[in-house]
């Protein structure tokens, strides 16, 4: 019994993990404890493994170097609480509720509008401040009592709000892509580049159902009234500024390109959009009244958290900035909006700092655990056992990605993101890049997948943060008068579902699809084409004037030799070593 024990520690080690995270046990404690019982048991059984076991007592001076070079030294690690800084500042400076407002009115027309503003308000919130916390509460305090005002249904709307702050966790500047590009040794600029565009296609997934749906049931999510659209209509002239900053733009980029070249066409974009924003901001100042007002708004209150995003995410793209800096300058750009609106205080940096180091606090004493865990846990080599565990299934690249997906999506059911990051990601990693996947797109395909931890019902945490703002028992609202009943905890279950779906669809699109994440290499290359050509000095018979290797050739026989074009120099008479030197 002792001797099966010892031979397979591995296991065993692992579900006493999973045990001690079902009862409740703090994740990193429960981290710390069970690496360090098992490697005191380890330690005595090491004679008994028959060389399974590789712990010895002196393998303990090695935790503090873990612990400064893995965690402390971690530069990486540095861009978590710039962007989450970032990010509670700018929801809690209100560009949550300008941006759902004026892009309601926008859709407000059309059946499903406030729904689609929630949608790529998210996305826009998810793009600058990567918490889905902060999404998640901003739209539930703001959104969801107008969309109950107007008669939407109340599962489609929870749905809707919950799963569209979740988009935060793969929307660059996400935190869960910085962790897993930590735990798998690459870049968070190739991470970011990869996870893009299965981001916009997740959005445009979550807007296509509310499309159906709108369809399918139109009196789940009705138009809004002409009463309830403050900012009128506007659309054409909204049209007109949009061609206006493209014509400009392009008038720019032609006059650019001479001295800038290829970053012609970003910085003619910028003139574009600058100008345009001038034009607003001077016409509403002044009154001119030359664009709609719902033109106006838009472009106003659209355009900052878009420079921003620029600022953040396409210095990173562009290598201007690394991950680390481009946070840096992300929360400094969202102090000055902050300010710009009038709302920056010195109670809002302190409570946006206290709630940075809380979560900073957080992740840093999970990776602490995962180390003392790991450092255990590949002593009885773990890693091998999880390795050959993973690399023997059937249907080998495919299989192995279908058999994680399903197995990071049932532990989503009980584990946070942060946790499944740095514990299970670092187990699967080595199997994934024996079989030869690219790392970064099973990095994202793991990132849509640890998105569900958020959504699945009951443990889900977007589902938590939503009910602790959404409306416990009956009120009167303050526009119509009217009594609203409360959303039940049942309601924003059943509305999670239908995404859950969406989202199990995203990471097999994104498995189909690996070309939707391997954009990040460029363009391909193909060596076949590469061509070397050796450069000819002039003066050197197309060469580079060497004699060839054994020597000038010999004169064939009976040809004269040829006549020296210049005298040999005479040889030096020897000096006279009887006299004086002379200088003269």
């Amino acid at each position: 019994m002792i001797e099966f024990i010892a031979q397979n520690m591995a296991p065993i080690m692992f579900v006493s993990l999973i045990f001690l995270l079902l009862i409740g046990y703090p994740v990193a404690f429960a981290l710390a404890a069970n690496g360090l019982l098992f490697f005191f048991v380890g330690v005595e059984l090491a004679p008994l493994s028959g060389g399974s076991i590789n712990l010895s007592w002196p393998l303990l001076y090695a935790l503090p170097e873990r612990f400064y070079g893995g965690v402390m030294a971690n530069e990486t690690l540095l861009a978590i609480p710039f962007f989450t800084f970032m990010g509670i500042v700018l929801e809690r400076s209100g560009m949550a509720e300008d941006l759902l407002d004026t892009i309601g009115q926008l859709f407000g027309p059309i059946r499903g509008g406030l729904a689609y503003a929630v949608i790529l308000v998210g996305a826009l919130l998810a793009a600058t401040t990567g918490v889905v916390a902060a999404s998640v509460i901003a739209m539930g305090l703001i959104s969801l009592p107008i969309m109950l005002r107007y008669g939407y249904d109340r599962r489609i709307a929870s749905g809707v709000i919950a799963a569209s702050g979740t988009l935060a966790q793969i929307i660059p500047p996400s935190l869960v892509l910085i962790v897993l590009a930590d735990q798998l040794g690459r870049s968070v600029g190739d991470m970011y580049k990869g996870a893009l565009i299965p981001g916009l296609v997740l959005t445009g997934l979550y807007m296509l159902y509310v499309l159906v749906m709108s369809i399918i049931r139109p009196n789940s999510m009705p138009a809004l009234p002409p009463e309830a659209r403050t900012l009128g209509h506007g659309i054409t002239s909204l049209v007109v500024a949009l061609l206006f900053a493209g014509a400009v733009g392009w008038g720019a980029y032609h006059y650019l390109e001479p001295a800038h070249g290829t970053n012609a066409d970003i910085l003619g974009a910028t003139v574009g959009v600058v100008a345009i924003y001038l034009v607003a901001i001077a016409d509403k100042g002044l009154n001119i009244n030359m664009m709609s007002k719902l033109a106006q708004q838009v472009v106003i209150v659209l355009i900052p958290p878009l420079a921003l995003i620029f600022l953040v995410l396409g210095t990173i793209f562009l290598g201007i900035a690394t991950p680390t800096e481009g946070g840096a300058m992300g929360a400094v750009g969202a102090l000055v909006m902050a300010a710009a609106k009038g709302r920056l205080s010195l109670d809002l940096i302190r409570q946006a700092l206290a709630s940075t180091t809380r979560l900073s606090s957080f992740v840093l004493f999970i990776l602490i655990g995962a180390r003392v865990f790991s450092l255990t846990f590949y002593g009885v080599n773990g890693h091998l056992w999880v390795e050959h565990l993973l690399v023997s299934l059937p249907g080998g690249e495919l299989g192995f990605l279908i058999v994680v997906s399903i197995l990071v999506f049932l532990l989503a059911f009980f584990l946070d993101f942060f946790e499944l990051a740095f514990i299970i990601v670092p187990l699967l990693a080595p199997a994934a890049e024996r079989l030869g996947i690219d790392l970064i797109w099973f990095g994202v395909i793991l990132g849509v997948n640890m998105q569900t931890s958020f959504m699945h019902p009951p443990f889900g945490f977007a589902l938590f943060y939503l009910r602790s703002v959404a409306a416990r028992v009956p009120y009167i609202d303050k526009i119509t008068g009217k009594k609203i009943a409360p959303v039940t905890t049942g309601q924003i279950y059943w509305g999670a579902v239908p995404f859950v779906g969406i989202q199990i669809l995203m990471i097999a699109l994104t498995i189909a699809f690996p070309a939707m994440v391997m954009h990040y290499k460029g363009k391909v290359v193909d060596p076949a084409t590469i061509e070397f050509k050796m450069p000819e000095l002039p003066g050197l018979g197309g060469g580079f004037g060497l004699p060839p290797l054994g020597g000038a050739p010999a004169p064939a026989p009976g040809t004269p030799a040829p006549a020296p074009s210049t005298p040999a120099p005479a040889t030096p008479a020897p000096p006279d070593l009887s006299q004086p030197p002379s200088f003269n």
